[in-house]
């Protein structure tokens, strides 16, 4: 099993995992984030920011699947 498929299910065992959502601190940040690279004012750095907060994101809805399927298939 790769490296990132165990952190996925390690983080899938989480308590909370289900219902964490971002802060709204961190979703004002990626609409400011997302409005600046419309209109092209976004700097190399953040840039950078907005592809962290993508990849994040991407990674939350993967543990979160897995986390839904343990739910309904069991240990």
């Amino acid at each position: 099993m790769p490296a990132s498929e165990e952190i996925i299910d390690l983080l899938a065992e989480a308590p909370n995992v289900l219902t964490f959502t971002p802060s709204d601190n961190a979703r004002d940040r990626v609409w400011e984030l997302i409005d600046k690279e419309k209109s092209g004012a976004l700097t190399e750095d953040e840039k950078y920011e907005l592809d962290h907060y993508a990849q994040m994101e991407h990674l939350m809805r993967l543990v979160k699947a897995r986390a839904k399927r343990r739910l309904h298939v069991g240990p």
